[in-house]
């Protein structure tokens, strides 16, 4: 029992830095939607471990914090997602959002094999990239054993381009002489944030006069559906790969992470009971919190002299990804007669 409270008392300096962080991170993120509170939190974090010349006594905490609060962050995303009423809204979209992941992770993979990138950032960076940004890698990062310059990497390089198609697309859109449909669904299946989905489909609203943010907003929810098949893929993947080079019998229990279940178990229970927004509001509130007070923990567990460094392979794996998802995305409108 002492071992436990001693455990506990450990953890707690560790802990309070990190809410410090995503406190301030929450507010930033607020004021400057395009960025994020995630990335905020990440960037506190990194210049503030420069600061910190002994960390031991935070250490225990901020481990726990960048693992343990991560998972739980992405049980209560799940009370987010009501099933039923996505695909009911979302169904249209679908053709698109189903061709746009797969050409993101086949694209991640091929880079995978030519340019030698490490295989976490290949996966995070074609996950986050075709499904949901900063949610998704904090999904996937647990499943696979990412460690935290991987996860801070990643972020880093799907802020990147959620910024520049945030500030492009709606000229693009315009250019291409997109309906406002077209536009929404453009939005939604080529932006991988929400924050950045909303602030391109308000951009366009303005120019436009119209209401695509409601539309876009819809398709970004039906991609995030792809959470559920991709971790639980990628949970048996590792599992396998385990087995080969330890030796160890396959077992999907063991493979497949309890916080992966109740995810599952959060989003089945929203749908079945139908839980009222006014349940299911605070609970997507507080996975966004702590997600973001995650980020602060792998920020200040992230050499960013390293990050820079080493930085080239997943930037360019980003922009091919990115690239490729656009040009789905248009490509597959034009197919469907859209626009």
């Amino acid at each position: 029992m002492n071992n436990v409270i001693n455990s506990m008392k450990s953890k707690i300096p560790g802990v309070l830095l990190c809410l410090v962080i995503a406190v301030c991170s929450w507010f930033l993120g607020r004021l400057a939607p395009v960025i994020g509170g995630p990335v905020f939190a990440i960037l506190i974090g990194m210049v503030l471990t420069l600061c910190i010349p002994q960390k031991e006594k935070l250490q225990s905490g901020i481990i726990y914090t960048s693992k343990k609060i991560l998972q739980a962050a992405v049980v209560f995303l799940g009370f987010g997602m009501n099933l039923s009423q996505i695909l009911a809204q979302g169904r249209q979209s679908l053709p698109i959002i189903l061709t746009t992941i797969s050409v993101s992770l086949l694209t991640a993979f091929i880079l995978y094999k030519l340019i030698k990138i490490p295989a976490n950032n290949a996966v995070l960076v074609g996950v986050g990239s075709s499904i949901c940004g900063g949610s998704a890698i904090a999904a996937t990062a647990p499943v696979i054993g990412a460690t935290d310059e991987e996860v801070a990497q990643s972020i880093s390089v799907i802020f990147l381009f959620n910024v520049i198609a945030a500030l492009i697309f709606p000229s693009l859109g315009s250019l291409l002489h997109m309906t406002n449909e077209g536009f929404g669904l453009f939005a939604g299946t080529a932006i991988n944030d929400t924050s950045s989905v909303t602030a391109a489909a308000t951009a366009w609203d303005g120019i436009h006069g119209s209401n695509t943010l409601e539309i876009a907003a819809i398709v970004k929810m039906t991609r995030t559906l792809a959470i559920i098949p991709i971790t639980i893929v990628l949970a048996i993947w590792t599992g396998r790969k385990n087995k080969k080079t330890e030796g160890s019998s396959f077992s999907l229990k063991r493979a497949l992470p309890y916080f992966v279940l109740f995810f599952i178990l959060a989003s089945v229970v929203t749908t079945v009971f139908q839980l009222p927004t006014s349940v299911t509001a605070p609970l997507k509130e507080l996975s966004k919190f702590l997600i973001i007070m995650a980020m602060a923990a792998v920020g200040l567990n992230t050499n960013i002299v390293k990050l820079v460094k080493t930085g080239g392979k997943p930037i360019f794996t980003g922009l091919c990804c990115w690239v490729c998802i656009t040009l789905t995305s248009i490509g597959m409108q034009h197919i469907l007669g859209i626009w």
